[in-house]
């Protein structure tokens, strides 16, 4: 068997600031889905949350193609394959246990006694292979049941899929074009919806998915190619301050072009002065736990919202309570996210590191 070269296929430095910006997001989704639950709309003073996502899949193609742009052709695609599964799919499975687990055992619904355990399984099977299967009513028809965030681990896998296979080997002019195309989508998908760009993650909204991640991929690709990389003195608070504000926009008639906007621009421009910002000493440990802990936290938060959801309906909580489960329910999802990050995700995937390498 030949061995890889694993001087092409070892991570490179990151980008420390931005990495701080992916916990931020991470965390401003945590609040969004507690608030989304409790308050309609226009009164959820994160209403705009959910295009934390769209920042994430606009990071995504920027540290992707700086990763991996220029020694991917001398890699075979199954190394690739193999080292974005270890970096992704641990905490898919593990979110999918975790989901399944709280679905049997919430303590504010009998729902799990509506199904058979067959279909269940299929559920089950479904979310650990990252098949969208969405069939059930008491969750919104979400593509994934118990691990609802995944269904933009999905496209991210498809992203993957087809940047190894085509979109690496794209002259940036042709990036360009494709990113411009992209972009039409967006707007296409904000008119259909009525001027939001929340869907994706159900299956009416599906292919909502498609365009989300498509536009930003792309763009963030387009972002590295270009070297748009703009130094600034912009440090990590004073960009987590601008991304926080995308997410603060008030919920409006005016989503129709606030949305695009910020997703076809802000968000862009954002990685543009990230990648260039100065990051202090004293706030480079803070943005490297940051980034460290917001995928585990992405992919194990979902797993009270639905208890959460069931326990509001039922008890109905005035302010004062809800301000406190809230913020107790987010540090102790941080803690949650903390222990599966040191206990599961990194033993995991240095142990299938290892593996790959000695196989």
């Amino acid at each position: 068997m030949t061995t890889p070269n694993t001087e092409l296929i070892k991570p490179k430095q990151h980008f420390e600031i931005l990495d701080g910006l992916r916990g931020v997001a991470a965390l401003a989704i945590v609040f969004f889905h507690f608030m989304e639950i409790v308050y309609p709309p226009n009164e959820n003073f994160i209403a705009h949350g959910f295009l934390a996502v769209d920042f994430f899949f606009c990071l995504s193609g920027f540290v992707i193609a700086y990763a991996y742009h220029d020694r991917i052709d001398k890699m075979k695609i199954s190394d690739f394959f193999k080292l974005r599964l270890i970096r992704l799919h641990p905490l898919v499975i593990f979110g999918s246990v975790l989901g399944l687990l709280a679905f049997l055992f919430d303590p504010f619904s009998n729902h799990s006694e509506t199904y058979e355990t067959g279909k269940l399984i299929l559920i089950f099977l479904c979310s650990l292979f990252m098949i969208p299967f969405p069939v059930m009513p008491d969750r919104y028809f979400n593509l994934f049941g118990f691990n609802a965030p995944a269904w933009s681990l999905f496209w991210e896998y498809v992203a993957n899929i087809l940047y190894v296979l085509f979109l690496h080997k794209l002259s940036r002019r042709n990036l360009f074009l494709l990113t411009l195309l992209a972009a039409v989508g967006i707007c296409f998908v904000s008119n259909r919806a009525g001027g939001s760009l929340m869907g994706g993650w159900s299956g009416e909204t599906f292919w909502d998915g498609c365009a989300r991640i498509s536009y930003s991929f792309l763009a963030g690709m387009l972002i590295f190619r270009s070297n748009w990389i703009i130094k600034s003195n912009l440090g990590f608070i004073g960009l987590s301050v601008l991304l926080l504000l995308a997410f603060f926009v008030p919920f409006s008639e005016w989503n129709w072009l606030t949305e695009p906007l910020i997703v076809l621009f802000y968000f862009p421009l954002l990685v543009v002065f990230g990648a260039g910002a100065t990051l202090k000493q004293e706030f480079k440990q803070l943005c490297i736990f940051s980034g460290k802990i917001s995928y585990p936290l992405y992919m194990t938060h979902y797993t009270v919202m639905f208890a959460f959801a069931n326990y509001y309906t039922t008890y109905k909580p005035d302010t004062t309570q809800l301000v406190f489960i809230i913020t107790t329910g987010t540090i102790l999802l941080l803690g949650v996210a903390y222990l599966t990050m040191v206990f599961y995700d990194i033993p995991v995937r240095k142990y299938l590191t290892d593996r790959r390498k000695k196989a």
